[in-house]
């Protein structure tokens, strides 16, 4: 079992591209997975919060200037990023605006897992991620009206306590279990990346499977799609590397690369449905979501080997 769960947080590249592949091609097992989506982001998030006690916590929490600075990277330079790339690949319509829509959005809940395999520090990527995910539903609509013009209507309360559930609680529960029984949950830590990466995997599924025949649709021009959404996510390392100006270590640079890179898709969507928009304005985001899941665990190899 434990060389089974090694091979899979080593080969995590392989198994995305593989994973993508087998969503377009068997599209039932992802549409599956759909409606467990939040299940698997909270059990992802549990999982990664079991390598960190309530004292890293603490660390994190006394250095309120790392939080503002992902906050300002996240929603700031991201959101004109957006705009910007969605002018450039799709002049207007609903795909520029779903590029604007994308480039508002919080972090990705799956960024602590790529922050632990690439071996940064992972209790300040998920502080990181829990304030700007909790801080979505009243920036993001700002920005989004800011940019397009256009308003969304967003159930705040819906969403602020789904996030809870998904990131909150989840955190909070293994924080607590490695603070309280830290020899029981260390005897385990070689496990913890590898059984992040099987549901990662599963996620990763869920989002191709569901969009399959959209993809396979859009032919040719999904290609432009795809690169509008590498585009923004080299943008996102890219400025994610300016916190080296005044962040010396190195396990904190890397938390900021997912942090700034990976955008928390499954947003998108519910604001697209709740605001009654046309639903080709959350396409970037699917697309993003499966960009961001095989170029993740690229970087995050590279990085641990700059270790």
């Amino acid at each position: 079992m434990r060389s089974l769960l090694n091979f899979i947080e080593i080969n995590l590249l392989f198994l995305a591209i593989a994973i993508a592949a087998l969503g377009l091609i068997w599209p039932v097992a992802g549409i599956f997975l759909e409606q467990y989506i939040g299940v698997l982001l909270a059990t992802l998030m549990f999982v990664i919060s079991l390598t960190f006690d309530a004292k890293a916590v603490k660390l994190v929490l006394k250095r309120p200037n790392r939080q503002l600075w992902a906050l300002f990277l996240v929603y700031g330079p991201m959101s004109l990023a957006g705009w910007l790339t969605g002018r450039l690949f799709f002049g207007s319509g609903h795909l520029a605006t779903g590029q604007t829509l994308l480039g508002t959005l919080p972090t990705d809940v799956s960024a602590p897992l790529l922050v632990l395999l690439a071996r940064g520090n992972v209790a300040l990527a998920a502080v990181l991620n829990a304030v700007n995910t909790l801080l979505a539903p009243f920036i993001v609509p700002f920005l989004f009206l800011l940019l397009t013009g256009v308003e969304l209507a967003v159930p705040v309360t819906l969403i602020i306590v789904e996030l809870i559930f998904i990131v909150v609680v989840p955190t909070i529960a293994g924080v607590y279990l490695r603070t309280r029984f830290p020899k029981q949950i260390m005897r385990y830590d070689h496990s913890y990346a590898a059984l992040g990466s099987v549901v990662y995997l599963c996620l990763l599924l869920s989002v191709v499977g569901p969009n399959a025949e959209t993809i396979i649709n859009y032919g040719w021009y999904a290609v432009i799609i795809a690169l509008a959404a590498l585009s923004l996510n080299l943008i996102g390392y890219a400025l994610a590397y300016t916190t080296k100006l005044f962040i010396t270590d190195k396990e904190e640079l890397i938390a900021y690369f997912f942090i700034v890179s990976k955008k928390e898709f499954s947003i998108a969507a519910a604001f697209v449905v709740a605001s009654d928009l046309p639903r080709e304005i959350a396409i970037p985001a699917a697309f993003f979501a499966v960009i961001q899941m095989i170029t993740s665990p690229l970087a995050a190899k590279l990085l641990s080997k700059h270790r």
